[in-house]
């Protein structure tokens, strides 16, 4: 398709954004274009030397935001508000609509300091980078809606941290996104009591990302659709077997499009007290209550929204969450599973019935879904699954397993195979490692899909 830049974000004003510019990087070496995510958004016609001027230089696209910004937004950090923050490290650098007519955002992550980097260098660790491709690729594969790394560059700077060897290679990261609206977004306008600028926000929202138009009822129906969106969000972290880390709520998009991709991990097992981050010492974020946590997140948008709105109606829609998550968690266990759905309350069983023997046994999940695909579960599989066995009998599979990958072995990102791909990196400039994981991520994909 071609290119067709847009400049939607303008509308909403200069009390949303700061004007700011790139860091000088001493160097720029292009380590990952996603040529298939460009391609959706007519960008995938580049030369490597206009791509780096672009998204290692970030020169503005012809007809889009004439200079990036840094947006304005607070959020609660593990339950605690921080009036403190906002795009610290990151910016909004352009806009377009993709093949599907959609506004898209192509955004930053290390792109230098802005007025809310507070004591930080505004910079990314290249394995920080390689830790996101990774990540979103994965995602993107297992059926998550997820904002796509777009880019790459190397940037030549000696970066050092406290929680990594130091010093350490740097990177500037582009990521596209449906959006970078964030729950955070409203909870700024909240606390300053800008209700005039929620009103526009809740209008800019709706119309771009919804197709409607806002009405007296506009805060009421766009929580519907964030609750509705994050529900499923947090339905298909779950069957993925993944963990995000840090759901604050300036990390929940309002889309309901995960991103932002920090101490992530995939959990081994079904272990609801699994945590990716080393930091989150009461286990906030675990695998298991990560639904709890992510409707906490929109409920402080239901907050947000309550100077402007009938109380009544946002707490309507709030109650859709947890019905809306128990269809999507069961849709997205089965699809995992490779059968098609039959009805809503046998669906809900069998996810239960599945959910409590992966959890019993410590099986292997990625192991397990490779092996159960289709619903026809292996002998090796014991008592512990017999209910599972009968229950996976009135089930037809969606697919067949002709694919070629079912002749190998499952594709998984646990920890060790990450920290191993980014050891070729670090200790031999070796990205083969990488890109044949990104490669076998989408061939698993078309298995799968």
């Amino acid at each position: 398709m071609d290119f067709t830049p847009q400049q939607a974000i303008l509308e909403l004003g200069d009390a949303f954004y700061d004007p700011v510019a790139a860091a000088p990087f001493p160097q720029a070496i292009l380590r990952f274009r996603n040529d298939r995510a460009a391609a959706e958004v007519g960008l995938d016609g580049l030369s490597d030397a206009e791509w780096i001027a672009h998204f290692g230089r970030f020169a503005p696209l012809e007809g889009s935001l004439p200079t990036p910004l840094a947006l304005r937004y607070h959020g609660h950090q593990f339950r605690v508000y921080n009036p403190e923050i906002g795009d610290g490290r990151g910016f909004l650098f352009a806009q377009m609509l993709d093949s599907r007519g959609r506004l898209m955002d192509l955004g930053t992550k290390g792109s230098g300091q802005t007025p809310y980097s507070r004591f930080g260098d505004g910079r990314l660790t290249l394995k920080g980078g390689v830790r996101e491709i990774l990540a979103t690729e994965m995602l993107e594969a297992l059926g998550v809606e997820t904002s796509r790394t777009f880019s790459l560059v190397e940037t030549g700077e000696e970066l050092h941290r406290g929680d990594e060897p130091s010093p350490t290679r740097s990177s500037v990261l582009v990521r596209l996104n449906h959006g970078h609206i964030r729950i955070g977004t409203f909870q700024r306008l909240a606390h300053f009591g800008e209700t005039e600028a929620m009103a526009r926000l809740v209008a800019y929202v709706l119309r771009h990302y919804h197709g409607e138009e806002p009405g007296e009822d506009g805060p009421a129906r766009l929580l519907a659709h964030v609750a509705r969106r994050t529900a499923k969000m947090a339905a298909r972290f779950m069957a993925a077997g993944f963990v995000h880390g840090v759901l604050n709520s300036d990390n929940i998009n309002v889309t309901g499009e995960s991103f932002d991709y920090g101490p992530w991990r995939f959990a081994p097992f079904w272990d609801p007290g699994f945590t990716a981050a080393y930091f989150d010492h009461a286990g906030l974020y675990a695998f298991g209550r990560q639904p709890e946590a992510i409707y906490w997140d929109a409920m402080q948008l239901a907050i947000a929204l309550r100077r402007i709105a009938d109380e009544e109606a946002l707490i309507e829609a709030m109650e859709t969450f947890p019905e809306v998550y128990r269809r999507e968690v069961a849709e997205a266990l089965l699809w995992r599973l490779g059968v098609t759905p039959r009805s809503t309350e046998a669906d809900r069983v069998l996810a239960s019935t599945l959910e409590k023997a992966l959890a019993e046994t410590l099986t292997p999940l990625d192991e397990f879904f490779f092996d159960a695909f289709g619903g026809d579960l292996p002998t090796h599989y014991g008592e512990a699954f017999d209910d599972l066995r009968g229950q996976l009998e009135h089930y037809r599979p969606r697919k067949t397993r002709d694919h070629g990958y079912w002749s190998g072995a499952p594709c998984s990102m646990l920890i060790d195979e990450v920290e191993t791909i980014w050891a070729s990196i670090a200790e031999s400039d070796d990205w083969g490692p990488l890109h044949a994981k990104v490669g076998a991520i989408r061939h698993m994909a078309e298995a799968l899909a």
